[in-house]
């Protein structure tokens, strides 16, 4: 299979700046209110078949995104002679089985925390002995108004009717099942993605009618890989030395396995902004249960709070600089977006497919201005 040279199809410079004196000349003449009410229509009907067919759309947004960051690794090998399928295959090796060791290390001292859990609520509640007391007064001050105001008006008891759900196990085991078959789903597809090569760009290259239009293809498709790849790979490395960051930073506050937290904050550095907040919250949770002194427990979340910020407003900007920076308040909108529609799978989906987005726009000119509008 003849692989398409980017070099060649990408020879000529890139594309200007969108000229937005049309736009702003377009945008004088009355506005559409039917074009309004149908792309808002076409908005939320995308919405809800994405929340809709969760279990479809997944794993392919997944599987797309992680093939443009191992694509490169496939490339590499292809020069040295090894096939395409073969190199798909060792690529999903190496890198399952670098995930199933780091699992099998960190799963027994999770477990072991998760058990812990009730016991931190407990520790933080007696701490709080104090505020709960008073809630407790103004509870029962509650319950005495409403009996005697019962007694006077004479109204009827109310009867309370408990409605059982689903039992835990079935939770479970329905929550478990529908993982695993996501799993499997994401893991076949992203092998065929990448054994395939660029045989849908090929494909997609012949169909279009005009050179402009090929060339304009294989320049968006080329730019996404690279830009995606590029940025995903600068960041694991970053959230990789800022989970080392708090590794050893627990250790020397003393918390319990300071691997696990800087594991986790690695993790959920992927998240941008609300990532840190669940690993202070967390870190804090797991402070009060190991800890006496509030000084102490409160000191292990700033730590963490510290070194987050440290990351996200001089580590990350020095070494992304401008490289497909984000407007942050569309980065957060939609993290809050992809996570409610896909719950923490689309929050960490979420900065990858705004920037794929971006790009598309950036190519495209009618959408020039909605790709103006996600930069910073």
């Amino acid at each position: 299979m003849n692989n398409i040279d980017p070099s060649e199809s990408l020879s000529s410079p890139a594309p200007s700046k969108p000229d937005f004196s049309k736009l702003s000349e377009s945008m004088k003449g009355p506005i559409d209110v039917r074009s309004l009410a149908l792309t808002g229509l076409f908005i939320f009907a995308t919405v809800y078949v994405l929340t809709v067919a969760q279990a479809v759309f997944l794993p392919i947004a997944i599987a797309l995104v992680l093939s443009f960051l191992l694509a490169p690794f496939i490339r590499l090998l292809t020069k040295i002679w090894v096939p395409e399928a073969l190199g798909a295959a060792l690529v999903l090796f190496a890198v399952g089985g670098i995930s199933a060791f780091a699992i099998s290390q960190l799963a027994e001292p999770a477990v072991d925390w998760f058990a812990k859990a009730p016991d931190a609520f407990d520790a933080i509640e007696m701490k709080l002995q104090a505020v709960k007391d008073s809630v407790l007064h103004m509870n029962q001050a509650t319950e005495m108004i409403e009996k005697v105001t019962a007694l006077e008006t004479g109204a009827p008891k109310r009867r309370l009717v408990e409605l059982k759900g689903p039992s835990l196990g079935g939770t479970l085991i329905g929550i478990t099942t529908e993982f695993l078959g996501s799993f499997i789903a994401t893991i076949i597809l992203l092998y065929f993605l990448l054994a395939s090569g660029d045989l849908f760009l090929e494909k997609l290259v012949k169909v279009l009618p005009t050179f402009s239009d090929k060339k304009r293809a294989v320049q968006i498709v080329r730019d996404i890989e690279k830009s995606i790849s590029t940025h995903l790979v600068t960041v694991t490395c970053i959230n990789a030395c800022l989970g080392t960051a708090i590794g050893f930073s627990m250790y020397f506050l003393g918390m319990p396995n300071p691997i696990l937290w800087g594991v986790m904050g690695g993790i959920l550095n992927f998240i941008p902004y609300a990532g840190s907040i669940v690993g202070i919250v967390i870190v804090t949770l797991a402070a009060a249960l190991t800890f006496v002194q509030l000084g102490w427990i409160f000191l292990v979340g700033a730590t963490y709070g510290i070194l987050s910020a440290l990351e996200g407003t001089l580590l990350t900007p020095m070494i992304l600089g401008k490289r497909l920076t984000l407007n942050p308040v569309v980065v957060l909108l939609s993290v809050f977006l992809w996570g409610w529609i896909w719950g923490i799978p689309g929050a960490l989906l979420a900065v990858p497919l705004v920037a794929s987005f971006k790009i598309i726009c950036d190519h495209v000119e009618p959408l020039a201005s909605v790709g103006e509008f996600l930069g910073q």
